[in-house]
């Protein structure tokens, strides 16, 4: 009976000086992130931002200047501080942020003016009243006495040589502290700044490292400016705990556009030793230790009680249980920044009528999918995947399309509207493309698509996939791209979809290696052995369902007859080598087509379903050609191909391609190429070629060598 009275007491006392233990170790300083690609739809009514003088939000993007003046100033910055340490906690806050901008004279023969710079100023933030011309709207003149200076660091992309900007160059990345005489600098070549850029911004509070990259977006380049630079921010710049970030820029006599196109910021937290708050370390370390000993008991009851559980035989319990758990791990990665809504289940429910069969539009691998009515949200129409509970991957993919898809902003991508995991459920709601998936029009019996409208969804598809390689701030490596992942909405614009696949890659690196996935007649045979999926992946692909959409048939027809017919790549690549490259087009269409247009798209689609990568052309190269903005190249015979043994290099060695000259698209015609080798040769006499034969099989993807004479 004492022993008893004891254990209450000490719950009693125990749980209210625990939750006084923990609440202390509570860090002050909180983080901030956000995410706003403004070339999505409303973005802009959901964005906490701040504008000062002439900078304003405009569709797509911010105009930090009026472009249509000179001597125009502006600013914008996030309407939430940043906390950048707590004393009381030895917290400091590192950040990264990432963004593009476009910077551009608005009379191409006039010089550029002043550039633009990211800064961390205090918190709210103001408007230097004399920071005109040069001076960014970044930092007053030091020349007018009456001016303040608050204490600001800035990364500024400097376009024009003043006075004070360091000798020999006219455009440089700098780091600036409180100073318009940048602290360190990188020396760009002149006209750097004439495009749409990039640049990621980091600062590591623990080591006070600031760096900065940038390169050129469009037109594209592969070459980065750094420039980094040793700097405490309270310290160094004198900045107060709570600062505000954001961006701005200048115009004096010369007049050009500055305009921000997305912006991304995250801060992380890090525990660093103040010889002021030693005591308060020692503390935090005793209770760090306390709640250890508690979590570890914590741990140790809970596998007590799923060992009970498990000898009840609850399974279903135990598993709807880590369901909820995940669920809310899922909320906190969906929720950040701007980005889809989050919906209930009860809701989508009945915007299908309870899922009826009378809604389906359609089946998948992955699913089903729905036809939704959401009156409460102003949406109308919408499209719901009902994630299969039998696909092995199903979560997996969910999380794919939520996290990558729900960041991507772009008219040739097909927009997710928000999402809703409940209990065993998991459901993506997509704007509805009202005349469904390419292939379903692609094989119509009774409507033909027209050679027009075929066209303008090719060069659709090419302009999603150069967004989603080149133009966003991450790489995107889509790796299931097919006719039936291609909606089209009423006025027959293609949008890409279906990212449940995909995966980021860092535009640093060549690929990533994980394991198979795709659709057979669509996969890289490269990739196939590899298991590596990159952009020459998606490349591949790509030039698959050129082909198709010209040919009106599918990669593989098993039942043909003519077996020079039954692989869809080796039969228009025989085409080609016979001269008679057209006969390819779908029957249907009659003749019906612009020929010039039609042979392009055949070219292109055999450039981009070459065995080897390393004669493919970037997603840029390809479409420069279709769109008629570069020549035809001359396609060399494929040379004997093999299965890669590792690695993601080349699988053979060809003698024709490094002895024959290029002509055409070079390997230089693209800097994000690099080693990238030349597929067009000026030299395309007959030749005896051996070209490799993918045939599908139920047990994987096999290679058979087919003899065939290349003659042009």
């Amino acid at each position: 009976m004492v022993m008893k009275r004891a254990n209450k007491c000490l719950l009693v006392l125990g749980f209210p000086s625990l939750f006084l233990l923990i609440s202390s170790c509570v860090p002050h300083v909180t983080s901030l992130s956000f995410d706003y690609n403004f070339s999505r739809p409303n973005v802009f009514a959901g964005a906490d931002l701040k504008y000062w003088n002439d900078s304003a939000p405009a569709l797509d993007r911010i105009d930090l200047t009026n472009s249509s003046r000179s001597w125009s100033t502006g600013r914008v910055a996030h309407g939430q501080p940043v906390s950048l340490w707590d004393d009381s906690t030895g917290k400091v806050a590192s950040f990264t942020t990432n963004f593009t901008f476009f910077v551009k004279p608005v009379n191409s023969s006039s010089p550029a003016s002043d550039g633009m710079a990211f800064f961390v100023g205090p918190y709210p933030s103001s408007m230097p009243k004399d920071a005109a011309g040069g001076f960014l709207a970044l930092f007053n003149n030091r020349e007018n006495g009456a001016n303040t200076f608050p204490p600001t660091l800035g990364v500024e992309f400097d376009a024009v040589h003043n006075e004070w900007d360091p000798n020999g160059t006219n455009n440089h990345l700098g780091i600036n502290v409180n100073d318009i005489r940048s602290k360190e600098y990188m020396p760009l070549p002149d006209g750097s700044f004439n495009g749409i850029m990039s640049a990621s911004i980091k600062y590591d509070a623990k080591a006070s490292m600031l760096s900065g990259i940038s390169r050129l977006v469009d037109p594209p380049s592969e070459i980065a400016y750094t420039v980094s630079a040793n700097i405490d921010l309270r310290a160094d710049v004198g900045l107060p705990q709570n600062a505000s970030v954001g961006f701005s820029a200048a115009i004096g006599d010369l007049v050009e556009q500055h305009q921000i196109l997305s912006w991304s910021f995250e801060t992380t937290l890090t525990h660093v030793t103040n010889p002021k708050t030693k005591h308060i370390g020692l503390i935090a370390g005793l209770v760090s230790a306390g709640i250890f000993v508690l979590v570890f008991l914590t741990i140790a009851a809970w596998f007590s009680y799923r060992q009970y559980r498990k000898r009840k035989g609850i399974h279903r319990l135990e598993a709807l249980d880590a369901e909820i758990s995940l669920g809310r791990d899922m909320d906190n990665v969906f929720e950040k920044g701007a980005g889809p809504r989050k919906f209930s289940y009860s809701e989508l429910s009945r915007a299908t009528k309870g899922f009826s069969d009378t809604e389906k539009l359609g089946e998948g691998g992955f699913g089903a999918v729905y036809r939704g009515l959401l009156h409460d949200h102003g949406l109308h129409h919408v499209a719901i995947k009902r994630v299969s509970k039998t696909s092995s991957q199903g979560r997996r993919e969910y999380i794919a399309e939520v996290t990558i898809i729900g960041r991507l902003r772009h008219r040739n991508l097909v927009q997710l509207v928000g999402w809703c995991h409940n209990a065993d459920e998991l459901l993506l709601v997509y704007e509805l493309m009202e005349n469904g998936s390419l292939d379903t029009h692609l094989y119509n019996s009774t409507e033909l698509l027209t050679w027009s409208a075929r066209y303008k969804i090719i060069v659709g598809v090419g302009s999603a996939l150069m967004y989603l390689h080149q133009e966003w701030e991450q790489c995107v490596v889509h790796r299931d791209i097919k006719p039936s992942n291609v909606m089209l909405d009423s006025s027959f614009n293609a949008k890409l979809g279906d990212f449940g696949l995909a995966r980021l890659v860092d535009h640093s690196r060549s690929g990533y290696t994980t394991m198979l996935a795709g659709t057979k007649g669509y996969m890289d045979p490269g990739c196939v052995v590899t298991s590596r999926a990159s952009t020459e992946t998606d490349v591949y692909s790509f030039g698959v369902v050129l082909l198709e959409v010209v040919c009106g048939r599918k990669p593989v027809v098993p039942q043909l007859q003519d077996e020079s017919k039954v692989v869809l790549i080796e039969w228009v690549r025989d085409l080609h080598g016979r001269g008679t490259l057209l006969d390819a087009a779908d029957a249907r269409l009659a003749g019906d087509f612009d020929a010039h247009e039609m042979e392009r798209v055949l070219v292109v689609g055999l450039w981009c379903v070459h065995p080897d990568y390393g004669f493919r052309p970037s997603i840029r190269q390809a479409m420069s050609v279709l769109q008629v903005e570069a020549p035809l190249p001359e396609l060399i015979p494929v040379p004997v191909y093999a299965p890669p043994r590792g690695g993601h290099g080349s699988s053979y060695t060809s003698s024709i391609a490094s002895s024959s000259s290029t002509a055409g698209l070079s390997s230089t015609s693209d800097p994000t190429t690099n080693n990238r080798r030349s597929f067009a040769t000026a030299d395309a006499t007959s030749r005896t070629r051996t070209i490799a034969s993918t045939t599908s099989q139920d047990a994987g993807t096999t290679y058979e060598p087919v003899q065939s004479t290349y003659s042009s």
